[in-house]
């Protein structure tokens, strides 16, 4: 059975019962607890289950932990005062399902609702989704917009016009003088320590390979301005954002490209943007005769699945869940509104967690 149909058949059990407990699904599915578990979990980073323990019941359901021996309480009168938080993102299966979980462990604490919007970056509709989000009750709103890593002047307009506090997730207004509240990864410090990881191992050569996404100009502007402040060869291979699909000969021959010219200039280092794009460099490597790191030493950015290469990735992680939390509490603190305050705009700084595809571990690091 496929992760994918057995997560669908969890769902449909937990509509027909109202719960479901994690001994008997691992029973009746032929897997092992630690696989329901792992199902549970990652339905509850999507928001279509709330976890307990022991067990699942549906979304945004406030219980108490099952009793031993049965499922779970009944579930608590529900408080027709508590807030609303609309919660837009562009994605619920990459980034974006950590950061849903911080909102959503903030807004328990409150007692308070969360209702998700889906956008999309191949067709944005973020202005039609925040009038549902506002229709559907939200008092108060967190915004990632499915355009760069600004938002749009008329999206910014329309949050604005909905008279409802607002926090933008991974986004900034365009002005940089423009009081709204935000919180944000420092995508361009992430690159950073990542290359001055790669100068400390001995390289003085690194490369960058991006792929299309919001992210993406942040994560070149740390990387030219590290290579600039550590005096690092200007020339090394840079792979913009044109992102074929992934498995086309288009994307093979764009990752043979990238590897071909590094090592014909020389590098034997590089910081690869995405996850994904750093799995199917070393694939591509390895398919060469090629080896990580021996050959071509690599920092992906994201640690969304690196830890799973055939190489363990060496990774900078955004600060995804803390993002979700820290923009949540913002936006609690004005619901109901409170005494004045300060707009509050927040920066995290993302994680570089080591492994084996950089070298450390050969270079005594």
């Amino acid at each position: 059975m496929l992760v994918e149909q057995r997560q669908e058949l969890l769902l449909q059990e937990l509509r027909a019962t109202g719960a479901v407990r994690v001994a008997e699904l691992a029973e009746r599915f032929g897997v092992s607890a630690g696989t329901i578990r792992r199902d549970i979990a990652e339905l509850a980073d999507l928001g279509r289950l709330t976890k307990v323990r022991g067990g699942a019941v549906p979304a945004q359901r406030a219980v108490a932990p099952p009793a031993p021996g049965g499922g779970p309480e009944p579930e608590a009168p529900a408080d027709p005062h508590r807030p609303t938080i609309g919660l837009l993102v562009p994605s619920a299966t990459y980034y974006y399902p950590r950061v849903v979980a911080g909102v959503r462990e903030v807004a328990a604490r409150y007692g308070a609702r969360v209702v998700i919007g889906l956008s999309d970056y191949a067709q944005p509709r973020d202005e039609r989704q925040i009038e549902e989000l506002c229709a559907s009750g939200a008092d108060g709103l967190l915004i990632a917009s499915t355009g760069g890593h600004t938002v749009p002047p008329a999206v910014l307009a329309r949050l604005r016009a909905t008279g409802r506090p607002f926090v933008l997730l991974e986004r900034r207004p365009q002005e940089p003088d423009d009081p709204c509240e935000f919180v944000v990864s420092d995508h361009a410090t992430g690159a950073g320590r990542a290359v001055r990881h790669l100068r400390d191992l001995g390289h003085r050569s690194v490369a960058l390979f991006t792929a299309g996404s919001p992210t993406a100009p942040l994560v070149r502007e740390g990387y030219e301005r590290a290579v600039r402040q550590l005096e690092l060869d200007p020339g090394a291979p840079v792979a913009g954002a044109d992102e074929p699909a992934s498995g086309t000969p288009a994307a093979v021959a764009r990752y043979d490209a990238f590897i071909e010219e590094c090592r014909a200039h020389g590098t034997r280092a590089a910081l690869v943007h995405s996850d994904q794009d750093a799995i199917e460099l070393l694939q591509r490597l390895r398919a060469k005769g090629l080896r990580t790191p021996d050959d071509l030493a690599l920092i992906a950015y994201d640690d969304e699945i690196a830890s799973l290469a055939e190489v363990p990735l060496t990774a900078v992680a955004p600060p995804k869940r803390q993002l979700g939390e820290a923009a949540a509490q913002l936006l609690l603190d004005r619901l109901p509104a409170r005494a004045e305050l300060a707009p509050r705009q927040v920066v995290l700084q993302p994680q570089l967690t080591v492994r084996e595809s950089c070298g450390a571990a050969s270079a005594g690091a």
